[in-house]
């Protein structure tokens, strides 16, 4: 494996160029997945307007608006590593509402949104016609552990220290899920597209050979 320095910039650029470039049935499923600290809600809104500017129809949904309902998610306490690691994102109704029908049997009718994490509420979302050929950019924590049907996955990787240091204060408490998530499903080891985000101004791309 070696390590390629790249600039934010030319990280989106490169990213854009790849996913434009491939085809699959249906509408393209990438996951964006890393910490909060990695910031993948970020990288996946930077890579919306050069993937239309290819000619690519993009959506944009988050796994932050597929939380369960606090009722379910809080059960075990606010600050629980191992209930935010097993259960914080809704991945049925991700599947139901997003993936699935962006694959390759699917109507491309997508609900961009489905929970309203503050108000606890549904949110309302009105669902949104992606057509063949689409993609939709899936970013958030924690997203290739369940086994989701995603056909890139592009995952941000912090080393512990980093980790450490760029997590909010508010969210330290999260640290032991992410390092479960390292050692029992090692994401860095089968994604796609992996990148190294200790320093969000100096990203690098991790390439075989």
């Amino acid at each position: 494996m070696r390590v390629r320095p790249i600039t934010p910039e030319l990280l989106v650029a490169e990213l854009a160029d790849r996913l434009a470039g491939a085809a699959v049935p249906g509408r393209l499923r990438v996951a964006v997945d890393g910490p909060p600290a990695a910031e993948p809600d970020a990288l996946a809104a930077a890579l919306v307007d050069p993937l239309r500017a290819a000619g690519r129809p993009v959506l944009h949904v988050r796994a932050a608006d597929f939380l369960r309902p606090a009722s379910v998610r809080l059960e075990h306490g606010r600050t629980n590593p191992d209930a935010y690691y097993e259960g914080w994102v809704d991945e049925a109704g991700l599947r139901r509402e997003v993936l699935d029908p962006a694959g390759p049997d699917g109507s491309g009718r997508l609900l961009p949104s489905l929970w309203d994490a503050a108000a606890d509420r549904a949110s309302r979302a009105p669902y949104v016609d992606l057509p063949p050929g689409g993609v939709v950019l899936v970013s958030g924590a924690l997203l290739l552990g369940g086994g989701l049907p995603f056909d890139v996955a592009v995952h941000l990787v912090l080393s512990p220290a980093a980790l450490d240091r760029r997590t909010d204060p508010e969210l330290r408490w999260t640290l032991p899920a992410f390092a479960r998530y390292a050692d029992e499903v090692a994401p860095a080891s089968f994604a796609d597209v992996v990148v190294r985000a200790d320093d969000p101004r100096h990203p690098a791309l991790v390439e075989a050979g």
